[in-house]
């Protein structure tokens, strides 16, 4: 059916507050699911059994399917309609969620978490979408900005909201509850009808073999990282995939090089500060991806802290971060991002050095607190920069995709950090292998503040204001 009318200014009409409503609790479910978890593991591996490496494949499962086919999402929603791939995805995470919460197995729930992470690559980009279709003007900022915020308050909720129900009920409850808010925007997509499909003949070709390549490069090496200690470097069960993983990764770069309607386009990376940024991206989301995966379990395993605890022990860093990024944002766009990117992750790695000081008999007041409240200014100072200095060196026409293309940086960053976490920690996450992990977070923060200070260049008339935070990166305390 044709789009209702779009308002450029003034109050919202009835469809523009239904479709933001319905962009919003899509996004949120993904983004509280991506902060959930980490506070679940000691408890999903105590009754599953399996150790580290389950807990490391309940996160990279989830990621490996999101971050290789988050960059699909956006071609499969411009080929079949935003509303229809948007359903598609709300109903598949509902389905994996369900089956995740009665997985009788560690490998089932595995299963269902690289399931649920293909179902969340369709939410993010078909949500935005839909924002960007239907605002136009200071409208669509304003809307984008409202979605920001609530996905951001799904990295608050979510720790806090996963500590309770493990604590008061099951774990599998994190994962049951996303049923709620899934049926709600079903139905509240049945109300705001349906989008236009372009003519089969103007339909942009789906990128599937890059998809496939991609998921295949990044599912190898992970496989390899995890399952190391388990089988050694030198068995052919943990070669073949590592050998065939890493040819799929080549055989991406080569293929997204010749596809007329690539899922990554690689010409975006020669703009300096978008191929500097990205790199920087993938140090800096590693770090934090690695730091709070390991604090998450760390407290609760090693220093008897309750899963409600765990959740708000890195809290304070979330809400510093959300409490002054505007800040830093309006700062970077008076300035530059440069000084901000290269300053702010030094930080965030001092912050985390300090946590590195925790053992067994931790005061969190002393050895955690302090820290993350450094992680917490660190990042700060560098998410809001970080993103209008990638977004605003590309044109704006493209924004679209260079936030997509981002936004999975980020989530492969995290991919990888957490897959060697086994390798760094020597297998198990006691007060040395804490010590160890916390440490290389810090040295990827470092490597963040490195690349941002060699490789971004300010504008030469720097804007009042910073790009809109489309990519909504949301740290995974």
């Amino acid at each position: 059916m044709p789009t209702p009318e779009i308002r450029s200014a003034g109050r919202m009409s009835r469809h523009q507050r239904l479709v933001l409503a319905i962009a919003i609790l899509a996004s949120f479910v993904a983004f509280l699911d991506g902060s959930v978890v980490n506070v679940a593991l000691p408890a999903m591996t105590g009754e599953l059994g399996g150790g580290l490496g389950v807990q490391q494949w309940v996160v990279d499962a989830y990621l490996i399917t999101l971050g290789s086919l988050i960059l699909l999402a956006g071609s499969l929603s411009d080929a079949f309609g935003r509303f229809r791939i948007l359903r598609i995805g709300l109903i598949g995470f509902g389905v994996a969620s369900l089956l995740c919460a009665v997985a009788p197995t560690a490998e089932s729930l595995i299963v269902a978490r690289l399931l649920q992470g293909g179902a969340a690559a369709l939410l993010v980009p078909s949500s935005l979408a839909i924002i960007i279709s239907t605002f136009s003007g200071p409208a669509q900022g304003r809307a984008i900005g409202t979605w920001t915020a609530w996905t951001g308050a799904a990295g608050i909720t979510g720790p806090l909201l996963g500590g309770i129900l493990v604590d008061t009920a099951s774990w599998r409850l994190i994962f049951a509850i996303n049923v709620v808010p899934i049926i709600v925007t079903v139905w509240l997509m049945s109300r705001a009808g349906g989008d236009e499909r372009p003519a089969r003949d103007h339909r942009p070709k789906v990128d599937v073999v890059g998809a496939t390549l991609g998921a295949v490069g990044l599912g190898g090496p992970v496989f390899a990282l995890i399952e190391q200690g388990r089988y050694g470097w030198s068995s052919p069960a943990l070669l073949a995939p590592l050998v065939v993983g890493l040819l799929s990764l080549a055989a991406f770069v080569w293929w997204e090089h010749r596809h007329e309607n690539p899922m990554l386009p690689l010409g975006l990376f020669r703009v300096r500060n978008f191929g500097f940024g990205n790199i920087a991206t993938l140090f800096i989301y590693g770090a934090l991806s690695v730091g709070f995966f390991s604090i998450a379990v760390f407290v609760q395993q090693i220093a008897g802290f309750s899963a409600t605890a765990a959740g708000l022990a890195t809290l304070p860093s979330t809400l510093v971060m959300l409490a002054l990024s505007p800040l830093f944002g309006r700062l970077a766009g008076r300035f530059g991002p440069r000084s901000f990117m290269s300053i702010g992750p030094v930080i965030a790695g001092l912050g985390f050095l300090l946590t590195a000081t925790a053992d067994a008999e931790v005061d969190y007041w002393l050895q955690l607190f302090p820290g993350i409240l450094l992680i917490g200014l660190g990042l700060a100072v560098t998410v809001a920069p970080l993103t209008s200095g990638i977004l605003g060196s590309i044109d704006p026409a493209r924004a679209g995709i260079g936030s997509a293309v981002n936004n999975a940086v980020s989530r492969v960053a995290g991919l990888v950090s957490i897959a060697l976490v086994g390798v760094v920690a020597g297998g198990s996450l006691g007060e040395q292998g804490f010590g160890r992990v916390v440490g290389l977070a810090a040295v990827l923060m470092l490597a963040g503040g490195i690349v941002s200070f060699v490789g971004i260049r300010n504008p030469r008339t720097p804007s009042s204001a910073a790009v809109p935070h489309v990519a909504a990166h949301t740290v995974r305390s």
